[in-house]
């Protein structure tokens, strides 16, 4: 409990200057709509974060659907940066044409590993995500400001998997959401390893190259809001503001979704 303790309390640092944009990002989106037949629309591929499984999206996904674009969620094992990058990579790879690549809390760490390089990637959403540098971690971004109350919420298990205490799930994670919803939620949560926590991302960012959006939780108490707004701001995000807690897409799934379909429609040839 110490360990996860310290994610949000060690000393703040000053922040960093605004990363540049890298100037190939115009031939990776040709690339990209080169590779999809004309007229196809981008698969939207969803990224849950910690204490959540692709269920999570659920409320999202039709809203998608409606406005006719395929949708696929990864279920990603959390268990490591490496493991999550890899098993997104994999899902983004297998789709047939451009994607949409879209991480909400911690899946924000796996779309910008995985979709790194990738010509197929048009655009990046962050969901009151963590969008890491290379060489970050998501406790080195936690230290850069105040601890939430996450950080006295969680505990590990024997084998190094931590869990949001049931009793403090909806107060910490998911406080707009209706609590029916969320005593399920904080029963069915799906634990994270604790190595999420600290491996950095072991290659740079597609942040630095494809365009990306992101949709800050004001009343987030598991991801400082001023971090979100700074990693917002770092990316160069075009950023939009919901009065809500770490759950935007559960408790706000239409103005989440327009977020996603505004960077579909923005980026399309």
């Amino acid at each position: 409990m110490r360990a996860l303790a310290a994610v949000g309390v060690l000393a703040c640092d000053a922040p960093e200057p605004l990363a540049p944009r890298a100037t190939v990002a115009a031939p990776t989106h040709a690339h990209a709509r080169r590779a999809s037949p004309a007229g196809a629309r981008p698969t939207i591929v969803l990224v849950h974060g910690a204490f959540a499984d692709a269920t999570g999206w659920q409320d999202v996904i039709p809203i998608l659907q409606r406005a006719g674009y395929p949708v696929i969620a990864v279920q990603n094992p959390l268990t490591s940066v490496g493991a999550d990058v890899a098993s997104t990579k994999r899902v983004i790879d297998a789709q047939p044409g451009a994607v949409i690549a879209v991480g909400h809390s911690y899946g924000g760490v796996a779309i910008s590993g995985a979709a790194a390089g990738n010509p197929k990637v048009r655009a990046l959403v962050y969901v009151a995500a963590y969008a890491p540098d290379a060489g970050e971690s998501v406790q080195a971004l936690n230290a850069r400001f105040p601890e939430t109350p996450l950080a006295h919420a969680v505990a590990p298990d024997a084998a190094g998997f931590v869990y949001i205490d049931a009793a403090r799930y909806r107060d910490v994670f998911a406080g707009d959401v209706p609590e029916p919803r969320t005593r399920v939620m904080a029963v069915t949560q799906k634990p994270a390893a604790f190595a999420t926590l600290v491996d950095p991302l072991p290659v740079a960012p597609a942040w630095r190259t494809v365009p990306a959006w992101y949709v800050v939780a004001r009343d987030d108490r598991t991801i400082h809001p001023d971090l979100e707004r700074f990693l917002a701001r770092r990316m160069q995000a075009r950023t939009t503001e919901l009065g809500t807690s770490h759950l935007p897409l559960a408790s706000r799934p239409h103005e989440v979704a327009k977020v996603i379909l505004e960077a579909a429609a923005e980026t399309a040839p």
